[in-house]
């Protein structure tokens, strides 16, 4: 069909984890793998079709890597197609969001505001932190106060502190480029979500072929 020979018709490809897509959006095999592959077939791969985004995809999609190799066999006879990486790619439909009005995000920022200051608070008394700080403002001053300010006014201070360097931000701006345990623990999460949504993806796929 192409008249190459044969050898000349390798095609590597790695397909990416997650690929984001607009709804009605037409994905093509650039856009879900990387591919390497002889010059005359490489921008005829580029726009080979893979699927077509409809409503019945809802919000996840997983494209299996023997679907597009079949998709690239028809196109290209004999062509000997060499995978690597992943061995599917997840594509996310994302949907335009509805705008958050101003009241419910006041509403929201407050309810996370006092209750990560009540949770605090109410451990610090599980602690007793109130006693331990009297006891460390009288052994460094050598006098009793019930309300030791010079001393907890800085570990107020020192607490927020903390918490801007554990969470790696000050506000949207990121303070050095290490991930945060809170990206790390974000990212294993969405792993396990992945790799979840694939075996089950798997699952539904060998039920309708015993089906059929």
């Amino acid at each position: 069909m192409w008249g190459v020979n044969v050898l000349e018709k390798t095609v590597y490809i790695r397909m990416r984890n997650r690929v984001l897509v607009k709804p009605d959006q037409k994905i093509y095999l650039t856009d879900i793998a990387q591919i390497i592959a002889p010059e005359n077939f490489l921008q005829p791969l580029k726009h080979l079709m893979v699927h077509q985004i409809t409503e019945e995809d809802n919000k996840i999609v997983i494209i299996d890597v023997m679907r597009v190799i079949r998709q690239i066999s028809s196109m290209i006879p004999n062509a000997e197609v060499q995978t690597i990486g992943p061995a599917q790619a997840i594509i996310e439909v994302v949907y335009k969001k509805k705008q958050m009005s101003y009241p419910l995000f006041l509403l929201i920022w407050f309810l996370l505001f006092f209750g990560s200051a009540m949770a605090i608070m109410n451990f610090h008394d599980d602690v007793s932190m109130q006693s331990v700080q009297e006891k460390i403002y009288t052994m460094i001053t050598g006098m009793e106060d019930s309300k030791p300010w010079l001393f907890q006014i800085p570990y107020s201070i020192g607490l927020g502190l903390g918490m801007v360097l554990f969470f790696n931000h000050v506000f949207q701006k990121r303070i050095n480029e290490e991930p945060s345990p809170l990206e790390v623990e974000m990212f294993n999460y969405q792993m396990d979500i992945d790799n979840y949504v694939i075996i089950h993806e798997n699952k539904e796929s060998m039920k309708h072929v015993h089906d059929d």
